[in-house]
């Protein structure tokens, strides 16, 4: 099966990023020096087709830049886990909207994170539509998928990882209070059903954002943005 990536910036990086893909369409009336370079070099046949062809592929705005992917790559947990450097891991329980699963991509990209895991069932996966949200950071931010969440919590809490969960709750710690210094599991749910309370059983702890106006939560991917960058502030 085929899976299309579009917009210059996703493309450019998908190219930089070493991996090849199947083809490589652009909008015959455009000009794409910097991408058509990137092919040549790496040997991509180069197509040139006009904007009906691209709307076809392509479900979002395009920029007249697509390209044919065969399947977007999935990593092991184990991949995620021996390969850490920073040892951070996001996983997300029940998220079902690409944008934010986009979105998060490219802050974990921004902050160092080692990998992210999503659900293989009720939960998005890797999409064209999160490829260009991410700017990228699909193509560098290793993404696993779960069919099981609370295993997937065990293998991490068997490698050493404490487990914190972005709850409202009243037994909830102040995100900037929980200690940082040890192998963190991230887990953020979907704005509609939250975490799930299977998942949230097997949490060790439980950390809000305080708010100060008149909304009681932020977008999962703001939140998800809070909570990273002041892990990676006070490890500092």
């Amino acid at each position: 099966m085929s899976n299309y990536i579009f917009g210059k910036n996703t493309v450019t990086a998908y190219l930089k990023s070493g991996q090849k893909p199947k083809n490589l369409y652009l909008f015959n009336k455009g000009n794409y020096q910097e991408i058509v370079a990137l092919a040549k070099e790496q040997g991509i046949r180069v197509q040139f087709v006009d904007k009906f062809r691209l709307d076809k592929m392509a479900d979002g705005v395009h920029q007249g830049v697509v390209i044919e992917i065969q399947d977007y790559k999935y990593h092991s947990l184990q991949e995620i886990i021996k390969g850490a450097k920073n040892n951070l891991i996001v996983l997300c329980d029940q998220l079902e909207d690409p944008h934010n699963l986009g979105a998060i991509l490219r802050t974990c990209d921004a902050c160092g994170v080692d990998g992210v895991v999503v659900g293989k069932h009720r939960s998005v996966g890797l999409t064209s539509t999160v490829a260009k949200v991410s700017t990228g950071a699909i193509n560098t931010v290793k993404v696993a998928e779960a069919t099981n969440m609370v295993k997937a919590i065990a293998e991490l809490k068997e490698a050493g990882y404490w487990v914190v969960a972005a709850e409202n709750a009243v037994d909830a710690v102040d995100y900037t209070e929980f200690n940082v210094d040890m192998p963190l599991v991230l887990v953020v749910g979907s704005e509609g059903k939250g975490i799930s309370r299977l998942v949230k059983k097997e949490c060790d702890i439980l950390t809000t954002i305080p708010m100060q106006g008149s909304v009681n939560s932020l977008n999962v991917s703001v939140a998800t943005g809070v909570l990273l960058f002041d892990i990676v502030r006070r490890r500092k």
